[in-house]
């Protein structure tokens, strides 16, 4: 059974940082790609950013393109998600993602950004 548990999200002001880990309850090399969703209250979940397996390559919404980092930790079975500059519409529940075969989600973590 595939587990993602995220942490790291709280409350921040407008322009601070945040960064966001989830541990995979087993080895992420076992996945195609992991990567971070969002949802803001009343609006659909949208991608973050994806990191791949093999190669390394990452995608971002266009909304993060120079703000967020996405990278893995392979020894610790980690992804994380490192926030700067944020802004009140970053503001959302983030969720870990992984996919094989299908995708598999974490419980999300709350982000608030305050003006």
């Amino acid at each position: 059974q595939v587990q993602l548990v995220e942490s790291g999200g709280g409350l921040v002001q407008a322009g601070g940082s945040l960064r966001l880990s989830c541990a995979a309850s087993g080895s992420i090399f076992n996945f195609n790609a992991m990567g971070w969703y969002r949802q803001a209250p009343g609006k659909q979940r949208e991608l973050v950013a994806t990191i791949t397996s093999v190669g390394d390559s990452t995608n971002y919404a266009d909304s993060v393109k120079g703000r967020f980092t996405i990278s893995r930790d392979n020894a610790k079975n980690t992804v994380y998600l490192q926030m700067n500059s944020l802004q009140p519409e970053d503001t959302a529940v983030y969720y870990c993602a992984a996919h094989k075969y299908r995708y598999y989600w974490g419980q999300g973590t709350q982000v608030t950004v305050s003006s």
